[in-house]
């Protein structure tokens, strides 16, 4: 319950919201072809995906197993969100009459962060493996990467659920959203609201800045590898090159979608005055701010099956004819192994 002892359950927050207003607001026709756009498109990535990793190298099999972790879980994001959310506006249903004991808001809540955060922690697992991959060839046995990788996204989906599920314990609240379509955590200033928010943001940024940070020093090693005395002799392979231009991809996508939201979450809960009254009451103004923000962030999950899909070889060649006529070569593994020993 609210401070106010109002009749509303404890994920209802006072909203002034016509049901007219709802229904300009809320259009199920654009929330279904929404959802099925990411579906086909992900589908789409998945068949592709599945073709790919046949005869694939030990590393490739391993990024492709991220790249499938990251593809299922952005499918079943769209799929399960977009089943409420379409569902609440062609309906337009009363909250507080169809849940009032909040159970649907919490599941929701539960899987908007748990789908939220694991498109940037696969991000980051991937480019930790990558960077692993190029920078220390020989650290790991190369028969069980694709073994580790579905460890790795197992891990991702294990962390993403524990964070989720923090309101359920009490650190937190899931709250209904404007316009009454969707239900995410609360931009409050009570103790349990602002640690949770910021640990949802701090952990999606951190992820950002991870990827960012070690796909620069991928990236850097592959162009002085490339471009090195020994080029002539032994330069990175076109999957590698691939494979980071993926990930390059990914991370652009997942930053340009999701910083946005992640530093309107951090400001709002840290703002003095607090933003949300102890009513439970949201300005108008950030409460469609916030709807902006979401919104941008899905395009995560459509976007992500496209970065695979055009920047794959075939493409590539296309843009760079070279990466097609050059000698290509067994790996970039033994020209690092021979610098190292060098040194």
């Amino acid at each position: 319950m609210w401070p106010n002892g109002s009749s509303l359950g404890p994920c209802l927050r006072p909203t002034n919201i016509t049901l007219e207003e709802r229904r300009l607001i809320a259009s199920p026709w654009f929330a279904a072809s929404f959802c099925l756009m990411g579906l086909a498109s992900n589908l789409l990535a998945l068949s592709v995906l599945v073709s790919a990793r046949q005869g694939s190298s030990h590393a490739r099999s391993s990024f492709l197993t991220f790249l499938c972790g990251l593809v299922i879980t952005d499918f079943m994001g769209l799929l399960v969100t977009g089943i409420i959310v379409v569902s609440q506006h062609a309906a337009l249903f009363d909250w507080q009459a169809v849940d009032p004991g909040c159970s649907l808001c919490h599941f929701m809540g539960v899987i908007m962060v748990f789908f939220g955060l694991c498109p940037l922690l696969l991000g980051a697992a991937m480019a930790s493996e990558r960077y692993l991959g190029i920078t220390r060839p020989f650290s790991r046995p190369a028969a069980s990467s694709q073994r580790r990788a579905w460890t790795m996204v197992g891990l991702v989906w294990a962390t993403a659920l524990a964070l989720g599920l923090l309101p359920l314990l009490g650190v937190g609240r899931y709250t209904v959203q404007y316009p009454g379509s969707w239900c995410f955590l609360t931009l409050g200033a009570e103790p349990g609201d602002v640690v949770f928010g910021l640990l949802f943001t701090l952990l999606g940024s951190l992820s950002v800045g991870l990827s960012f940070l070690l796909n620069t020093i991928s990236v850097a090693t592959l162009c002085h590898v490339y471009h090195g005395q020994e080029a002539a002799q032994q330069r990175p392979r076109d999957c590698e090159i691939e494979m980071m231009a993926q990930l390059m991809g990914i991370m652009v996508v997942a930053s340009i979608c999701w910083m946005p939201l992640l530093v309107f979450i951090a400001q709002t809960v840290l703002r003095s005055p607090p933003a949300m009254s102890p009513t439970g009451q949201l300005s108008r103004a950030t409460e469609k701010q916030l709807l902006i923000y979401l919104r941008v962030a899905t395009w995560n999950q459509i976007l992500d099956p496209w970065v695979y899909i055009l920047f794959r070889r075939a493409v590539i060649r296309r843009l760079h004819p070279r990466l097609s006529t050059r000698p290509r070569s067994l790996s970039l593994q033994p020209q690092l192994t021979r610098r190292s020993t060098m040194q």
